[in-house]
C-alpha cells in the first residue's frame, strides 16, 4: 500500500529555481528499509553540486542526503529499528528533501532523546564528515596543530570543537571578522582572514616555521596550492569538498617539489558503508554532543518550501554554522 506525499525534485540542472515541489506516492518499505516521516532536513554544499550538475546523477531526481524524523513503517528484515523510533541519517540515496521517504535501514540510526530533530538534521552529515576527517582519514593527536579551511561553516564548527576536545590546536580560515569571532568562540586556536592575509605565510609564522602535518580543505580549487604550501614534508592534504570549484589539472610533480606530500580526496560514504561503521560513527558523534564538547550551531532555519533561498545564501557565503530546512 502506498502513501501520498510530496518532495523537491529537479528535471534539469541549473540555479535554485530548478527545484520544484512534486506530489509522489511512497510505497510500503521493502524488506531492508524503514519509512520515515521527516521532521527536519539538513542543507549541505553537496546538494548544490548535484543541483548544478557538478556531480552527475540521472534526471529527474531529488536532492539532499541528511534528515531526521520518526519511523512510521519497518521492513520485514529490519531488527534494530521499530515504528515510533526517533531517527536520523547523514548518508542516503539522493532525495532527503521530502516529507516522507523510504530509507535503507543500515543507514539510519536512533536519535538520542536529548538531541532535537533539528539538531539531528544539522549534525548528521556534517558530524559524520568531521568524524571521518579527524578520526579516520588522519587520526589527529593531542598536541598537534592543524589547518581547517572554512572553520565557521557547518562542518568547520563541528570539527573545530571536536579537535579542541581532543587537545588539538586548530588554525582556521574565514572571510570576515564575524566568522573569525564565531570560529574562535567554538574553539579555534587562531584564525586567518584569507581575504586580507597570506594564509601560508601566517601558518609559517604561527608554527614558528614548522608548518603542519595535515590540512583539511573543503574549499577546493581556490585553496589547493595554498593548502599544499602549509604542509610540512610528508604532510597530508585532505581535500574533501569543492566549494570554490573542483581541483583539476594537478601535476603530481608538485607534491615532490613541496616535500613528498600526500593528497587524498575522501568521501563520507566510503567510511560508513555498513551498519556497524555507521553506528560506530554515530555513537562517537553523539557522545561528543551529549558530553557538551560539540554544541550544535543552527544559524539558519528555512522552511523546506523556501529551499531556493537557502541554496542562494549557502552558495553566496552568507551562512554560518548549519542550515536546517524545517517541515511544519
Amino acid at each position: 500500500m502506498s502513501t501520498k506525499s510530496s518532495k523537491i525534485q529537479i528535471q534539469h540542472h541549473g540555479g535554485p529555481s530548478v527545484m520544484e515541489w512534486v506530489d509522489v506516492e511512497v510505497a510500503a518499505p521493502a524488506a531492508n528499509e524503514v519509512q520515515i516521516e521527516q521532521k527536519a532536513v539538513g542543507l549541505n554544499f553537496i546538494d548544490i553540486y548535484f543541483r548544478t550538475g557538478l556531480y552527475d546523477h540521472p534526471l529527474p531526481h531529488g536532492l539532499g542526503f541528511e534528515a531526521s524524523g520518526i519511523v512510521t513503517a519497518v521492513g520485514s528484515e529490519v531488527s534494530h529499528l521499530k515504528v515510533g523510533d526517533r531517527v536520523a541519517y547523514g548518508q542516503s540515496p539522493i532525495g532527503a528533501y521530502a516529507l516522507l521517504r523510504n530509507m535503507p535501514a543500515f543507514q539510519v540510526v536512533k536519535l538520542p532523546e536529548q538531541i532535537s530533530f533539528e539538531e539531528g538534521a544539522a549534525i548528521m552529515l556534517k558530524g559524520l564528515t568531521a568524524w571521518y576527517l579527524l578520526r579516520q582519514t588522519y587520526r589527529v593527536q593531542a598536541g598537534e596543530t592543524i589547518l581547517f579551511h572554512a572553520a565557521a561553516g557547518g562542518v568547520g564548527l563541528i570539527a573545530t570543537q571536536w579537535a579542541k576536545a581532543l587537545g588539538v590546536k586548530v588554525i582556521g580560515t574565514a572571510s570576515s571578522a564575524e566568522k573569525i569571532a564565531l570560529a574562535k568562540a567554538h574553539g579555534a586556536w587562531e584564525m586567518i582572514n584569507y581575504r586580507q592575509e597570506d594564509v601560508a605565510a601566517r601558518v609559517l609564522e604561527l608554527t614558528q616555521g614548522d608548518k603542519l602535518p595535515v590540512v583539511y580543505d573543503g574549499v577546493g580549487k581556490d585553496t589547493f596550492e595554498t593548502s599544499l604550501n602549509c604542509l610540512k614534508p610528508r604532510g597530508l592534504l585532505v581535500s574533501f569538498g569543492n566549494a570554490s570549484g573542483a581541483v583539476t589539472g594537478v601535476n603530481l610533480g608538485i607534491l615532490a617539489s613541496k616535500g613528498s606530500l600526500y593528497v587524498t580526496r575522501p568521501t563520507v560514504g566510503a567510511y560508513v558503508n555498513t551498519r556497524e561503521l555507521m553506528q560506530q560513527a554515530a555513537d562517537e558523534l553523539f557522545e561528543q554532543v551529549l558530553a557538551g564538547n560539540i554544541k550544535v550551531r543552527i544559524d539558519q532555519r528555512v522552511p523546506l518550501v523556501d529551499v531556493a533561498k537557502a541554496h542562494e545564501d549557502l552558495a553566496a557565503g552568507r551562512t554560518t554554522g548549519s542550515t536546517v530546512l524545517t517541515i511544519d
